[in-house]
């Protein structure tokens, strides 16, 4: 049978995602691996979760990589200058620095490598299996996948994981940390604070077993 393993918001904790996957038994040709986001800010290493991540790609078959807010507020900054306190009051400081923060007199500067610039911009919002759907923050209850705004995608929290909804689907979500996995009929919540002190969570699915790091 076909797994599915998700990993919660990693934000820069390179050892621990290394510990991570190291702990998975992953089939290279038929299991999927599926990150939901936030591989960067506030933790030490950014760079090198990215790094690593895109080894993973080379090296096995499967890897869906989502999109997190954090990675959408590193483009609105590097492509646009938007949101810059939004972005260095949220961690984004740490990944300057990881990435090689060059002073400029008009404020700090960042200069992407083109191939973690391309993994950032291709980033999907959402991944759709048979019974499950994998997303950043959650899904706005009453609207169809089709309807959902992307900011709430990247942004949801007490409306989605509070609503007894059913998303015809099991989402699988990161974005709000939990001080354990939240697992419910309908929804399972990966994000335990790994940035905060706590730990990497990953789920194997269908079978709903923990790993963690």
């Amino acid at each position: 049978m076909e797994r599915i393993f998700a990993v919660g918001d990693i934000h820069g904790c390179l050892h621990q995602l290394k510990g991570m996957i190291s702990l998975l038994d992953i089939d290279r040709e038929h299991d999927i691996l599926v990150f939901v986001g936030d591989y960067i800010d506030r933790g030490p290493d950014s760079k090198g979760v990215v790094d690593f991540i895109l080894e993973l790609k080379r090296d096995l078959r499967n890897v869906v990589c989502l999109r997190g807010n954090h990675e959408e507020l590193l483009l609105d900054f590097y492509l646009e200058g938007k949101d810059e306190p939004l972005f260095l009051n949220n961690g984004g400081l740490e990944t300057l620095h990881s990435y090689g923060l060059k002073k400029k007199s008009e404020g700090p500067s960042l200069r992407l490598p083109d191939t973690h610039l391309q993994f950032f911009q291709t980033l999907p919002f959402y991944f759709e299996t048979g019974d499950f759907l994998f997303v950043h923050a959650g899904l706005r209850p009453g609207l169809s996948l089709e309807e959902q705004d992307l900011h709430d995608l990247l942004w949801i929290r007490h409306e989605f994981f509070l609503s007894d909804a059913d998303f015809s689907k099991v989402v699988v979500f990161g974005h709000t940390p939990f001080a354990r996995p939240l697992l419910t009929e309908h929804i399972i919540g990966i994000d335990t604070g790994a940035v905060y002190g706590g730990k990497l969570t990953c789920i194997e699915l269908p079978g709903r077993k923990i790993y963690q790091a």
